[in-house]
């Protein structure tokens, strides 16, 4: 398994005729990008996936490009999509052997910048895309292979990349942690590798995915309602009889509870308090430089500015973290209902005692960029860095950052808002998602086994899960093939030995009938010579007796 990991990272041999090939172009809000992969032929054992991997060039480098902006920019002439992507199709063209390129298939996915097209526009780019892409490059790409993705359905797609990576799938290898899963009608439990589960905060969402083992964790009419849009069942197995590879996954995302999009909630939410409660006290709290709000999540003496609608509130840090932390916990519950509520909304139970989680985007950051705790979590090791960081003044952190002791990746934006993310973090996991203070089993990562997982190796996962019955049934062809023919040998061997034998034996029969019939010419010989003695000769006329 290991030196599999290790074989990823080497140049992909596009002299191997046996690789398939595949192209995924993630068409996001901000940019595009296309992921080239590849896969050996399938091993032949059903309940095993395809070996997928992302291609790599000569110098070892990932096969991915990006271009700038969202393909959303073709909203307005949707005639403009292919041109947009053409680009991109040209560099995977250029990977892929030619070839290949008539087997090699070809997936457009679009994600949030499409969703937020009306029907009209986001159905006129994939008509256009469906119709000009094969006129150039011959990729097989049919109507099914360009569509705009849910968020759930993105969701998914980066549970099953994560923990295919991880060797989650790989049911045969029984050193790891394994759980119970319910099949409900289709048979009898299933015990199988435990999988992960997947928790990634970003600069505007927060989303989570977790595999639900037990089909009976519903409990009420309203939580069935809700569960249908926020479990989905899906089989990766090339064979929907093999119940081996099925999976239940809770799949949810909370828009507005992103790391920055949650400090903008919480500004305005304290501007507006602040508002109200200088109108019942007659104070000026905030309102200018001289008389700031002490703010508990900036750092001790930092000072900010919050400008919404004409209205300005001057902050000063006190660097509080417990004291942030409460502040903030109203937020889960969303704001105004323009949000979805973290704490009210159905999440399916997790099994605390058999589970493990990893968290990514920004549950690694705030833990490692300034804070270096990166990894395995610990709720008391992390509060109490937390704590420590939000203390100190904005002149000591500072001098800290210039004398190099944060990682290379935190800049004054991390510095300034390390104290509330961290608080932030911390109430999403432990009070909106209810993890325990004690739970052992998360990891905060940006990369799994030195590489970043994109969410498109698990849609090409799921898309061509039904290829490997093509090469188990080609394989039951050669092997039918083969059985054939070594009957066909050892039944050939057979009826020539039986020839040679009936030869043989009527050989043998002819033999004997011979000698019979000589036994039986000697016997009557004497009884011929008896009778030509008796034989009277007649004399003839002059004949003197």
């Amino acid at each position: 398994r290991y030196l599999a990991r290790a074989e990823e990272l080497m140049a992909t041999d596009t002299e191997d005729s046996s690789l398939n090939y595949g192209v995924v172009v993630d068409c996001g809000s901000s940019g595009s990008r296309v992921f080239v992969y590849f896969w050996p032929p399938h091993n032949g054992n059903p309940h095993d996936l395809l070996d997928i991997r992302q291609m790599r060039d000569r110098s070892s480098r990932p096969v991915v490009k990006k271009i700038k902006p969202g393909i959303s920019v073709t909203a307005a002439a949707p005639e403009q999509a292919t041109p947009y992507l053409r680009p991109l199709l040209r560099f995977a063209a250029a990977h892929v052997p030619a070839r290949k390129h008539k087997e090699t298939p070809l997936y457009i996915l679009c994600t949030a910048g499409m969703r937020l097209l009306p029907e009209r526009q986001q159905a006129a780019i994939l008509e256009d895309l469906v119709t000009n892409v094969p006129l150039e490059f011959d990729f097989l790409f049919s109507k099914s292979h360009a569509e705009v993705i849910s968020g759930k359905q993105e969701g998914v797609y980066s549970w099953i990349g994560i923990n295919f990576v991880l060797g989650r799938f790989d049911h045969e290898d029984e050193e790891d942690t394994v759980i119970t899963v319910a099949l409900g009608d289709q048979g009898k439990p299933l015990v199988r590798k435990r999988t992960v589960g997947i928790l990634d905060m970003g600069g505007a969402s927060l989303q989570i995915a977790y595999e639900v083992p037990d089909s009976g964790a519903i409990s009420s009419p309203q939580q069935e309602e809700a569960a249908k849009s926020l479990l989905a069942e899906f089989n990766l197995g090339c064979d929907v009889q093999h119940t081996g590879h099925m999976y239940r996954v809770y799949v949810n995302t909370f828009l507005g509870f992103g790391g920055n999009f949650a400090r903008q909630r919480y500004e305005e939410h304290v501007l507006n308090q602040t508002y109200v409660h200088n109108r019942l006290h007659n104070q000026q709290t905030g309102l200018s430089p001289e008389m700031p709000f002490l703010d508990p999540c900036l750092p001790v003496g930092l000072e900010d500015t919050v400008v919404r609608g004409g209205q300005t509130l001057y902050m000063r840090g006190r660097g509080d973290w417990q004291a942030c932390a409460k502040l903030l916990q109203p937020l889960l519950a969303g704001s105004n209902g323009s949000h979805a509520s973290l704490v009210e909304t159905y999440k399916a139970p997790i099994d605390f005692s058999n589970s493990e989680f990893y968290g990514f985007s920004e549950f690694f950051y705030c833990t490692e960029d300034v804070l270096r705790l990166g990894g395995q979590y610990s709720a008391p090791t992390f509060v109490s860095a937390a704590q420590e960081y939000c203390s100190q003044r904005w002149e000591v952190l500072t001098q800290r950052f210039r004398g190099g002791l944060y990682s290379a990746h935190a800049d004054q934006h991390r510095l300034k808002y390390q104290c509330f993310k961290s608080a932030w973090m911390y109430q999403v996991l432990h009070e909106g998602f209810q993890f325990p203070l004690d739970y052992p089993s998360l990891r905060t990562a940006q990369l799994v086994y030195d590489r970043e997982v994109q969410w498109t190796l698990g849609a090409i996962l799921y898309k061509t899960r039904f290829l490997p019955l093509r090469d188990l049934r080609q394989e039951s062809i050669r092997q039918a093939h083969a059985s054939w023919l070594r009957l066909s040998f050892v039944y050939n061997h057979y009826l020539f030995f039986a020839c040679i034998l009936v030869v043989v034996l009527a050989i043998v029969l002819y033999l004997l009938r011979l000698r019979r019939i000589h036994r039986r010419q000697l016997r009557s010989a004497p009884h011929t010579l008896l009778w030509l003695d008796k034989v009277v000769v007649p004399l003839g006329p002059g004949s003197v007796p």
